[in-house]
């Protein structure tokens, strides 16, 4: 029997004796104390409990980034719950499939979204939670008590997070305490963040980067941040001076970049620029470090891995690259069952403490992606230079990978291809100076009247923002090879420069 929450335990460790000292500086002027920030998660804690909650039942969230919200997923893991974050950009018919497959005791949603969340979430308990932090559940948790964090083993459940197939159906990559805390414990040290940090946090919580790397290292150092309900160019110059570091996705970058008020003086506080989620220019890292006068760190990971590798934070941060193999972590390059020499291209696999349990309900798929000795196959094409430096040169599969979110083909392919008047189409990505890759439908009509407008509008009502193709190019016929399958590297090619 476990005697503490094994990652609240560590969560809270850094911030004992410091509980006036503030945790999160919000947008309104408001200040988050680290006392006032486990007490409000030990009181929501007490509230999923009051809900029927019981350890290892999962709590869907789909909400805006407030601070109840990072309280919500503290006081899920308080009281023993699975945490499971789903993008705010999910359509209901989205939605439909996560509920039924993670089958969570209690949803908690915005109250804009309740009554179409209610009719499908089968036998949980919908709750509202607004962009101001109100709605029935903050109702819930003021009249609760704080629950002290129920015991929870290293390999005990912490977090779903549902990461798509190429065939389109999502995968539930199931993490544990451990998975999480010795990952961003060791991301603590290997960053060097302390007490003394203040970390711009404008990353969304519905994803690793923002909930698992930035939120739990913060946490795990006593550092502070600056809360951003989301990427906001006029807050991020604004901090500046006042911060310490950022963590961002590509676009973060280059959207700053084309701010005149970016410069040397206003960065000259900051310590570290991390960026990760999608490949990083490398005109954006050394438009960046002529600018600012800092080097970005970029680094690679993955939903199921949490992060794999870093440029190192004292040596060379080499662009186009994401550096090493973190501590603990190790990292070989595979082809048809062999390992690959230094500097050749093939599939790159990951082992250690930050790689998950598995796929939730899908052992076949966990069999064939997660080895029985702890190898997880990436479906990364990479290499290993002879330095060390790892590269990400591509995807084995056709995973597009747009402004840090996932987008896979086949399930935009299936919504074009279902459309009165289309005969098929093929999804790709093409370089995208804001978002890394940028979306596109190519596609083959069988009537005049079927428009690109048309195709749009239908995607619309079907598909999250993100996932809608930035660019709808109707053709006449795909390209095929002999034994007629679509070539996808000859439809990128044709369409390398649509958004430069």
């Amino acid at each position: 029997m476990p005697e503490s929450n094994h990652l609240i335990s560590r969560l809270k460790t850094a911030s004992f004796g410091r509980e006036g000292e503030v945790f999160a500086y919000l947008q309104d002027g408001r200040e988050v104390t680290f006392g006032a920030l486990f007490e409000g998660a030990a009181k929501a804690a007490g509230a999923l409990v009051s809900m029927g909650l019981s350890p290892g039942d999962r709590v869907a969230v789909q909400v805006e980034k407030t601070m109840e919200s990072i309280q919500l997923y503290l006081g899920t893991v308080m009281a023993g719950g699975i945490f499971l974050p789903l993008n705010t950009a999910y359509t209901v018919s989205e939605l439909d499939y996560f509920l039924g497959d993670a089958k969570p005791r209690v949803v908690v949603c915005d109250p804009q979204k309740s009554d179409p969340i209610r009719a499908i979430a089968r036998d949980a308990t919908v709750v509202t939670l607004d962009r101001k932090g109100q709605g029935s559940f903050s109702e819930i948790v003021s009249s609760c008590v704080p629950l002290e964090p129920l015991p929870r083993d290293a390999d005990d459940l912490a977090a779903i997070l549902y990461t798509s197939g190429t065939t389109g159906r999502s995968k539930g990559a199931m993490l544990s305490h451990n998975n999480l805390a010795s990952n961003s414990e060791m991301l603590r040290d290997y960053w060097q963040f302390t007490q003394d940090d203040v970390l711009i946090h404008a990353l969304p919580i519905f994803h690793t980067h923002g909930l698992f790397v930035a939120t739990n290292v913060a946490l795990l150092a006593g550092a502070s941040i600056v809360f951003l309900p989301k990427f906001d160019a006029d807050a991020i110059l604004e901090a500046m001076p006042k911060a310490t570091a950022l963590m961002g996705v590509p676009t973060f970058y280059t959207r700053l970049l084309d701010d005149t008020r970016l410069t040397k003086e206003r960065a000259a506080n900051m310590r570290l620029f991390i960026s990760g989620s999608a490949p990083l220019l490398v005109d954006t890292h050394e438009k960046w470090e002529e600018r600012t006068g800092h080097r970005i760190l970029e680094r690679y990971g993955m939903t199921e891995t949490n992060m794999s590798t870093s440029n190192p934070y004292d040596g060379d941060r080499r662009a186009g690259t994401v550096g090493f193999p973190l501590p603990g972590v190790e990292a070989k390059i595979m082809l048809d069952g062999k390992e690959l020499e230094t500097g050749e291209t093939g599939v790159l696999w990951v082992r250690g403490a930050n790689v998950f349990k598995g796929y939730w309900k899908m052992p076949e798929k966990t069999a064939e992606e997660l080895m029985e000795d702890g190898w997880f196959i990436t479906g990364d094409l990479a290499r290993i230079d002879a330095d060390g430096y790892v590269t990400i040169v591509g995807r084995e599969k056709d995973l597009v990978i747009t402004g840090g979110f996932n987008v896979y083909p086949k399930e935009v392919e299936s919504l074009i291809d279902d459309m009165g008047g289309v005969k098929e189409s093929a999804v790709i990505g093409v370089p995208h100076k804001d978002f890394g890759e940028g979306v596109v439908a190519v596609v083959v009509t069988e009537q005049q009247g079927t428009t690109v407008e048309a195709i749009a509008a239908k995607l619309e009502t079907e598909l999250a923002k993100f996932k809608q193709p930035k660019r709808i190019v109707i053709v006449d016929a795909l390209p095929r090879n002999t034994m007629g399958k679509v070539q996808k590297k000859a439809l990128r090619e044709t369409y390398a420069n649509l958004f430069a």
